[in-house]
C-alpha cells in the first residue's frame, strides 16, 4: 500500500511544474509517517486477532474441569480481583457452570443503568450499611481472607474468562440470585430465569408503559 501511494505521488511530481514539485515530495514523507503511526496504534488490535478465541472471547468455552485447567493463570487489576473475590466467597463450592452463572449476574449489573458501572462498585454496593449490602460476604463482619489457594486459582480463571468476553447465556440476563435454601420476599417481584446448582436466578420484570 505504501509503495502504491509513493508511486502515485512520484508520477504527480514528474508532471508538476518545478515550483510545486517539492510539496508532493514532502507529502510522501508525511504520508509514510502517518501510515507508520496508524500501524503502530493498531498493534493492540492485531494482538487480539492472533489471541486464541477461547481466551479472547469465550468461543470454545466448556464448563468442565479440563477446559478450566487448560486456561492460563489469571492476571489482571482490581476488577479481576473483585470478580474473583465475589466468586470465591459466593460460589467456590458450585460447579463451574454455577460459578460462571454468578459471574454473569455481576457483569449484567455492570451493564445495567440500575447498578454501578464497574465490577468492584457492583460487588461493594451497600457495604457498610446494615441490610444494604448486595453480596452478603461483604458485610458479614468477617475479613475476606483466602484460605483455599486452589479454589482461588479456579475462580480467578473464571473471572478472567468472563472479563475477556465469555458468552453470558446461562442466566438469560439475570441481575439477582439467591440460594435454594432461602426465599427472599423480593424474589416474588422478579422473573425467574434459571436454576443452576444451589442458586436461583432472576431478572427484573419488564414494565410496559400504558398511555
Amino acid at each position: 500500500m505504501l509503495r502504491a501511494i509513493a508511486a502515485a505521488l512520484a508520477v504527480f511530481c514528474a508532471a508538476t511544474p518545478p515550483a510545486f514539485a517539492e510539496r508532493p515530495q514532502a507529502s510522501i514523507g508525511r504520508l509514510l509517517q502517518l501510515e507508520q503511526r496508524s500501524l503502530a496504534s493498531r498493534s493492540d488490535q492485531m494482538q487480539r486477532l492472533v489471541t486464541p478465541a477461547s481466551a479472547a472471547n469465550g468461543r470454545g468455552l466448556s464448563y468442565d474441569a479440563g477446559w478450566l485447567a487448560s486456561q492460563p493463570r489469571a492476571s489482571g487489576g482490581p476488577q479481576l480481583h473483585c470478580l474473583a473475590e465475589a466468586l470465591y466467597f459466593e460460589a467456590r463450592g458450585e460447579t463451574l457452570k454455577g460459578q460462571f452463572a454468578v459471574a454473569e449476574v455481576i457483569m449484567n449489573r455492570v451493564d445495567s443503568p440500575r447498578f454501578p458501572s464497574t465490577v468492584c462498585a457492583v460487588v461493594k454496593q451497600g457495604t457498610g450499611r446494615k441490610h444494604a449490602c448486595q453480596f452478603s460476604y461483604t458485610c458479614d463482619g468477617q475479613p475476606e481472607q483466602i484460605h483455599e489457594p486452589a479454589a482461588w486459582e479456579r475462580v480467578s480463571k473464571v473471572a478472567q474468562a468472563v472479563l475477556s468476553g465469555a458468552p453470558r447465556a446461562l442466566t438469560k440476563g439475570a441481575t439477582f440470585y439467591h440460594t435454594t435454601a432461602v426465599r427472599p420476599s423480593w424474589s416474588r417481584a422478579f422473573t425467574r430465569t434459571a436454576e443452576i446448582g444451589e442458586h436461583l436466578f432472576y431478572r427484573a420484570a419488564v414494565r410496559v408503559s400504558s398511555n
